[in-house]
């Protein structure tokens, strides 16, 4: 029986790490920053600039961001569009009908997508989230232009490639290969330069002993513009974060109060039946 359960355990540890990005990309981890009402905020902003055009909120609220030390007159001035309401719920003109249309598949809504995005054990949406936002390429063969190392083929495009800078991917896979009857290690480099072009270099092994292998790099032409997008992301996948469970700080904070109130009720309790068993022999 306990084998059993080992096993079961096991397997959903596999399956966790293998279902954290679509391509089989190992996310990266991202900043903590959800007691950050600072970020917070500039996620928001991130958010609503860059986002917003496409992909729905419908279950948050514009007044709900308050939450994050924002006053209504900052978000009227600032994170409101025109015909919104501060009491409105974040819609999107667009209707999942047109962005099929137009880009092949609906925009999903963002309500709840980190959470969606999370593993019980492993990787959270947040890192999805980050490490999807920061490994966009240019690919002239994509109809959109764009490709992502973490879910190849998407169909959404990289809407702040104007904040990232250009950027070159390189794709280098490591196998085996039979040539002339004799088996042997071969390197190929995919490599995107930073208008999407592709060029494909293959190189032979000499003494590999290692087993297959795979990996992306990504280098950017301004490191400094990559690591300030990197921030802003950082920032925007956290808000994304707190947008899936809005009521997670004081969650947190009421786990922690009930915690030490059932450890002093425990030690109240411990020597109320000391006092009430002394005299029992």
């Amino acid at each position: 029986m306990i084998k059993k359960l080992l096993g079961v355990l096991a397997l959903s540890l596999t399956c966790s790490v293998a279902v954290a990005a679509e391509g089989g990309y190992k996310l990266d981890h991202a900043p903590n920053r959800i007691n950050n009402m600072a970020s917070l905020q500039n996620g928001a902003k991130l958010f609503v600039n860059y986002c917003l055009s496409c992909h729905s909120a419908n279950s948050m609220r514009y007044n709900k961001l308050t939450d994050l030390g924002l006053s209504e007159d900052e978000i009227k001035n600032n994170l409101l569009f025109t015909t919104d309401k501060i009491g409105d719920l974040m819609h999107v003109a667009m209707t999942r009908a047109d962005g099929k249309k137009w880009f092949g598949a609906a925009p999903p809504d963002l309500s709840v997508i980190a959470r969606a995005k999370s593993t019980n054990v492993g990787p959270s949406g947040v890192d999805y989230i980050y490490t999807f936002l920061r490994t966009f390429y240019r690919d002239t063969s994509k109809k959109t232009g764009w490709d992502n190392a973490v879910f190849p083929s998407v169909a959404m495009p990289n809407v702040l490639w104007q904040m990232q800078g250009p950027v070159t991917h390189s794709h280098i896979v490591v196998h085996e290969v039979e040539k002339d009857g004799a088996r042997q290690w071969e390197r190929s480099t995919l490599t995107y330069d930073p208008q999407g072009y592709s060029s494909v270099k293959t190189e032979t092994l000499q003494n590999h002993r290692g087993g297959e292998s795979e990996r992306h790099t990504f280098e950017a032409a301004n490191p400094a513009q990559a690591s300030a997008y990197d921030n802003n992301v950082a920032d925007l996948a956290n808000f994304l974060g707190w947008m899936a469970e809005p009521d997670q700080l004081f969650r947190k904070k009421l786990g922690v109060i009930v915690l030490l109130f059932l450890g002093l009720f425990l030690v109240v309790s411990w020597r109320l039946n000391a006092a009430y068993w002394k005299h029992v022999k």
